[in-house]
Parts: structure tokens; sequence; C-alpha cells
């Protein structure tokens, strides 16, 4: 499988009311620096996959974007998911973080 396969297959398993990081999510895709080809994948490959791009954010526990617009989208996302956003987009990944077992 391709990194890019990975990648898509770990979005999909992210269950709703937890997240995941770009950076995460790239380490156990097999490239532990490739956070940004993550943010890729989910710009090119989001709807024809229906990822949940709503729940990968970024390692400090904050929602990534700086567009008005797609912030608000995925705040009220995350949300609806049951998930506290401050209002400067933070949240606690302590409680949040999805850990999927790769080794099944």
């Amino acid at each position: 499988m391709s990194f890019t396969e990975r990648a898509v297959a770990l979005i999909k398993q992210i269950p709703s009311g937890k997240v995941m990081t770009y950076g995460q999510i790239a380490r156990l895709a097999g490239s532990p620096r490739g956070a940004r080809q993550v943010v890729r994948v989910l710009h090119s490959m989001s709807k024809k996959h229906k990822l949940p791009w709503h729940r990968v954010i970024n390692s400090k526990g904050e929602i990534g974007f700086k567009d008005e617009e797609m912030y608000v989208v995925q705040k009220l996302s995350l949300e609806a998911e049951g998930i506290l956003v401050s209002s400067d987009g933070k949240l606690d990944l302590k409680v949040h973080l999805y850990e999927p077992d790769v080794h099944k």
C-alpha cells in the first residue's frame, strides 16, 4: 500500500467524537515527517473518499484553517460530534485524540 492509501485508510477510521493530528497520521502511514503530505491527501481526496476531514487537526490541538469559512465549518462539525472547541479553535487532545491499533 502507498503512503496515500495508508493515510486515507487511517483517516476513514477516525470515529465520531475523536480526532487525529496531521503528524500522527503521517507517522502511522509510514512517513514521520509527512504531515504536509497528509494535508495534500485531505485536500485532494476528501470528496472522492468521503473522508471525515474535519477530524484532522494540528499537533497543538488546534484547527489549522486560517480561512474563516472553513474554520467555522470544521469547528461546527467537531462540536456536532460532542467535541468542545474553545473560541480560539483549540480542543483537548488528552480527551479527544484517537489512537488506532495499527497492529491488527
